[in-house]
């Protein structure tokens, strides 16, 4: 909103410094200071009032260290995160933007979606929470909405660089030439990008169009099914990885602030151009939700740091990995997230392996065996004997390590 409001005093009146708003980088600062002053300054107003209502976190007897003094922290404070990301994006984003409003919707959709959970949990007495059925309806309805729209919307497209020769005979002409006069028209796409492959690029079409060309119509359903996927798995990996303090909130905002490189790059044609890597018009307002949401995981932190004042809850975790993967797929980069989001996959495979192996053995040998100490893998090292904090420390940095490696992506092919 204040966007659209410096824009017009400095279109009418050529107010002194309103320009500042037409660029992305001071909004994409302001959102993220914003934001981490709400998470912060309110976040406290907001952890206290969940203390006067009793929305304190039930611990389970699972044999860890320090897990009873962890009893009654309140929890559901992932509407901290949610609040101090929105507010800012309001006021600073381009609200016709399709992808923010893409972004608006995912953080309601799966916030409601966790505050449902947490809410059963809490004041229904039911450890199980929301039915693990209906949280997958959710996720999967989100994704055909997501899927759907970022398919057949008009505003979302990319564009190519011409033919190398074309490209030749402008420099000839001209060695200045603008980076734009390099790029062809706007089309629609089904185009992503695949780390460490040659070209870099692949089209979901071709997933059918082997078959016959003409199945190319169908295309749009592939494209769905992979968003409904990623989608459902990046969300449930992080609520998998919310199990100890700051863990998720810290590994979430490498995460995300990695992602908000490739979203200002892709958007950017100057950067897109001297990178070789894909030109998608619009999508560098992203950056601004990026800038937000990030301030937002950092000013949590400072509450949710061992020992943790309040948890995030389902409310948080679900809605940070359905922004996670939405972001991811805007910006065609979702074929990244094994690598990026390393620690979410790690500890979704964790469970799968210790849930499956511990059937298997179960009715093969008649007991059931184990592969780690607990699953999910963090409560594993917990039960090494790991302090939770030196624990957290070292994820950060593999998550860490695993971003970097993932920017290193754009250059090795």
């Amino acid at each position: 909103m204040l966007y659209y409001l410096f824009d017009y005093l400095e279109k009418q009146f050529q107010i002194p410094g309103a320009s500042l708003f037409g660029f992305l980088t001071f909004r994409a600062a302001l959102a993220m200071i914003l934001s981490l002053l709400i998470s912060t300054i309110y976040g406290k107003r907001i952890i206290r009032f969940l203390q006067r209502q009793q929305v304190g976190e039930t611990i389970r007897d699972l044999g860890l260290a320090g897990q009873q003094e962890k009893a009654g922290t309140p929890t559901m404070g992932g509407v901290i995160i949610i609040l101090a990301t929105l507010i800012p994006v309001l006021l600073l984003a381009k609200l016709e933007n399709i992808y923010i409003i893409l972004l608006i919707v995912t953080t309601l959709w799966m916030g409601v979606i966790g505050f449902i959970d947490d809410y059963i949990k809490k004041f229904k007495n039911d450890k199980e929470g929301l039915k693990g059925r209906f949280k997958i309806l959710g996720q999967v309805g989100l994704g055909i909405i997501v899927g759907a729209t970022l398919f057949f919307h008009s505003n979302v497209t990319m564009k190519e660089k011409l033919p190398v020769a074309e490209q030749q005979i402008l420099l000839a002409e001209n060695p200045k030439v603008e980076a734009s006069k390099l790029f062809d028209e706007e089309i629609k796409s089904t185009k992503t990008t695949i780390p460490f492959v040659k070209g870099n690029e692949f089209d979901y079409a071709d997933l059918v169009t082997w078959i016959s060309p003409s199945l190319g119509k169908y295309a749009w359903i592939i494209f769905i099914l992979i968003v409904i996927l990623i989608i459902t798995a990046v969300s449930n990996g992080a609520n998998l990885t919310d199990g100890i303090d700051g863990l998720a909130a810290g590994t979430s905002a490498i995460i995300v602030l990695t992602l908000g490189i490739f979203a200002w790059v892709s958007g950017n044609i100057i950067f897109s151009d001297y990178l070789n890597i894909m030109y998608i018009p619009r999508v560098e307002e992203i950056t601004i939700y990026i800038a937000a949401f990030v301030g937002a995981l950092i000013g949590f932190l400072w509450y949710n740091t061992f020992p943790a004042q309040v948890f995030m809850g389902d409310t948080g975790s679900l809605t940070i990995g359905g922004i996670i993967a939405v972001i991811a797929i805007a910006v065609r980069k979702e074929w990244l997230i094994p690598v990026l989001c390393g620690i979410f996959l790690a500890e979704n495979l964790s469970v799968i392996m210790q849930v499956s192996w511990f059937k298997y053995t179960k009715k093969k040998y008649g007991e059931g065996r184990r592969i780690f100490k607990m699953s999910p893998l963090h409560h594993h090292y917990q039960k090494s004997g790991y302090h939770e904090s030196k624990i957290v420390t070292r994820f950060w940095i593999v998550g860490i390590l695993l971003a970097i490696l993932s920017i290193v992506t754009l250059k090795i092919r």
